[in-house]
């Protein structure tokens, strides 16, 4: 039973939040989500990251998202060392991570934001080998001169399988985010996707993305596909 609980209430989770009702609405949009992150470990507590994201739809590119983030966290613990075995990302076998990052947001034909997003996440262990992730993060923008925020909640469980040799990780979340712009919750983000690793350092996160965007009206939905290529090389922790 408990093996079988945490998919269920994934899955059950999902289907409630696409199915809330809201107003009108406009047609859907796709876009697609390609992205390259490079993690190096500075230290055994100190890591560097640096993200080269673009944002595409059927016009072609739309977006581009670029910068460094340094991030540091605390001592891995032995329960989330076995939760997260087969995972490369060094981060998730420790309680507590923070960091700070910035961000050049650049849109063709539209001026240039600039982003600090400070981030602190949490990592838990649950039943079922399934790590719960809880991420806040803050998005401050500026753009000519004016300043906006947003705050970002994103709640992510994920877990390891093993095939043969070889062990995907499947997860879902969903992020609730609030914006100074409407003064409100504005948006809901689901995502649904598989970590696919490559090699020692190299692993690919694919996933399918919905946000629903309440602010402007009618509301505004984007469905996109996402391809995360990650590089680790870490410090190994003790």
């Amino acid at each position: 039973m408990k093996r079988i609980i945490g998919p269920r209430f994934i899955g059950a989770s999902l289907v409630l939040l696409l199915c809330i009702p809201g107003r009108a609405q406009k047609s859907a949009m796709t876009e697609s989500l390609p992205e390259l992150d490079v993690h190096v470990g500075l230290n055994l507590n100190v890591r560097l990251v640096f993200q080269d994201k673009r944002m595409l739809d059927d016009s072609g590119l739309i977006g581009t998202e670029l910068g460094p983030s340094i991030e540091f966290y605390l001592k891995p613990i032995r329960i989330l060392r076995e939760v997260t075995l087969f995972n490369l990302d060094e981060t998730k076998s420790v309680p507590l991570t923070m960091s700070i990052g910035y961000r050049k947001l650049i849109y063709p034909g539209k001026p240039t934001t600039s982003r600090v997003d400070p981030v602190v996440e949490v990592h838990l262990p649950l039943w079922g080998h399934i790590l719960v992730t809880d991420r806040n993060r803050a998005d401050i923008d500026r753009t000519d001169g004016s300043l906006d925020w947003r705050y970002r909640n994103r709640l992510t469980m994920e877990r390891r399988f093993t095939i043969r040799s070889y062990h995907p990780g499947p997860y879902a979340s969903v992020e609730f985010l609030h914006t100074s712009r409407y003064g409100k919750w504005s948006n809901t983000r689901l995502d649904v996707g598989c970590l696919l690793p490559l090699s020692r350092h190299l692993d690919l996160d694919s996933y399918y993305e919905h946000d629903n965007d309440t602010g402007p009206r009618p509301n505004q939905q984007i469905n996109a596909a996402g391809f995360i290529l990650n590089l680790y090389f870490p410090r190994h922790m003790k």
